[in-house]
């Protein structure tokens, strides 16, 4: 089950990508072939590129794609992969994720009680702003979701199933 969410985000996430890109490019010949711009159009692509690494982390470490220094990872057991992957998720990334979603609770929140819209002229409205700052919180919860899926993973491995 959480194996499935972080693919449904990682999957979203690569889509995104592409409708990042064409909206890019509607920016570009919006910009040099009519001479216009639409700033709300422009943030929105900072804040998809935001989203897409937001929400593919969980999907990231779920693929195993994540950076690691695997000097002598590669080289160990399916067992012994297996204590390394549990020890960084239970000395590192849970610690982590729960320290970043409690760190941007307070930051999301007052955006949602500001109601807070973009500061450009004919930028991205309200309630557009705090929804993609809550991303902040969405990420470190699906990312330690991820690690528990990779816990539960970590422990088949250990009782050899």
């Amino acid at each position: 089950m959480l194996d499935r969410i972080s693919s449904m985000l990682g999957k979203a996430s690569a889509w995104l990508t592409l409708i990042m890109v064409l909206v890019t490019f509607v920016v570009v010949v919006m910009r040099y072939a009519f001479d216009a711009g639409l700033i709300w159009l422009q943030e929105s692509v900072v804040w998809m590129h935001a989203f897409v690494f937001m929400v593919g982390a969980a999907y990231t470490l779920q693929q195993e794609q994540h950076v690691r220094v695997d000097i002598f990872y590669r080289e160990m057991s399916a067992k012994g992969r297996a204590w390394v992957d549990l020890a960084g998720v239970v000395v590192f990334l849970l610690p982590l994720c729960f320290f970043l979603a409690w760190k941007a609770l307070d930051y999301v929140a007052v955006s949602w009680k500001l109601q807070e819209a973009s500061r450009e002229s004919g930028g991205l409205p309200y309630p557009l702003i705090p929804l993609l700052k809550s991303i902040l919180i969405v990420m470190p919860v699906t990312v330690g979701l991820q690690g528990i899926a990779l816990l539960q993973q970590c422990v088949r491995t250990l009782r050899g199933r």
